[in-house]
């Protein structure tokens, strides 16, 4: 047999160089969007009924004399909280998002279309209906929802244990539950009060007003831990990219890395809901940007995930406030009419690349 050509001379050198830059724009692109992240945030902190210029909040959020009062109690004991809430919801919901769709290897594959965030829904709805079964409400709603949602998780964790599941099935098992849980909510609302009804109402349509620094720093905690945690195996969700008997051929344990993804997921977006209500799309959403930016690299597309949901989370606040002045529509209204359009954008736009 004749023997290969040698490389050409060089051609080592420049597949080096090329990487080197590819790897180049996307730290340049999770550096802007930490730079987006931060703007949206004072932007955010800045917008309300008592318009506020995006300077005099960092001088208020820097300033350690000679404080104002009045702009102190705007802006640090009510805005901050919100707007710091709405980049770390943003974040969760990106990050389980992203990690949903590589693990089932669905574009279509998020914490809300598969069922967790309706059935943290139907848990806040009982404890409503039921007068938060003798506690405050401010500690039945999040808790409701808390359990509710990892139920679901649970039924999803005791489908990806059996043998013989595939990602297909997680995914029919999920909008399930999805059926399931909106139907039943369906249900506690048309036997509500009207006054109930319309709490239960708001609730689902996502909103940050009740934001407090406990279930702030509760769910940044959260948050945080499991994105560390997912980040560690990012070698591992980039090599089931490839496909699952690949990976298993790598020496991956599908089952347990699926296991450890879900509870994850789970644990983050059992929170999130649990404080801030149901918010769709950007879970869906905010991983497309990122794929698109970046690719499938997971030590990049985590992070701007993250990044990704943030900014998209925290757009959506900041619009909330501004579509009608002094008034404030429920964030999960103003995701929801910015994610269709371009979840459809996104759709047929990959469908002509």
């Amino acid at each position: 047999m004749p023997e290969s050509p040698p490389a050409a001379p060089g051609s080592y050198h420049q597949a080096i160089g090329r990487h080197r830059a590819r790897e180049g724009r996307r730290w340049r692109m999770v550096l802007l969007f930490t730079t987006l992240s931060l703007a949206v945030g004072i932007l955010d902190i800045a917008t309300g009924p008592a318009m506020l210029h995006p300077l005099a909040v960092i001088d208020a959020l820097l300033q350690s004399e000679g404080r104002d009062t009045a702009l102190d109690a705007i802006v640090i004991g009510l805005r901050l909280p919100m707007a710091l809430m709405a980049l770390v919801v943003g974040a969760s919901l990106g990050a389980g998002g992203a990690e949903m769709q590589t693990l089932l290897n669905n574009p279509m594959a998020s914490p809300y279309t598969l069922g967790m965030a309706a059935a943290a829904g139907f848990g806040a709805a009982l404890a409503l209906s039921f007068g938060g079964f003798g506690l405050p409400p401010l500690v039945a709603v999040p808790a409701g929802a808390f359990l509710m949602a990892m139920l679901a998780a649970g039924f999803l964790f005791l489908l990806s244990s059996l043998r013989r599941v595939s990602s297909e099935t997680l995914i029919l098992g999920g909008i399930a539950l999805l059926f399931l849980f909106q139907s039943l909510l369906s249900l506690v609302q048309f036997v509500a009060s009207p006054e109930l009804s319309q709490q239960i109402l708001f609730w689902l349509f996502g909103s940050l007003t009740k934001t407090t620094w406990t279930g702030l720093l509760i769910t940044a905690a959260v948050t945080l831990v499991c994105c560390l945690l997912l980040l560690r195996d990012s070698w591992q969700l980039a090599a089931l990219r490839l496909g699952e008997a690949r990976a298993r051929s790598l020496g991956i344990n599908i089952r347990a890395l699926r296991l450890k993804v879900l509870i994850l997921v789970a644990l983050m977006t059992a929170t999130a809901t649990s404080f801030v209500g149901v918010i769709g799309f950007v879970g869906l959403v905010a991983p497309h940007v990122a794929r698109m930016l970046v690719g499938e690299d997971q030590r990049f597309f985590l992070p701007m995930s993250v990044l990704a949901g943030a900014v998209m989370l925290g757009g959506a606040s900041v619009l909330s406030k501004s579509i009608v002045p002094g008034a404030l529509f429920p964030v999960g209204i103003v995701t929801a009419v910015i994610g269709v359009p371009f979840l459809l954008w996104l759709i047929f736009g990959g469908h002509r690349r």
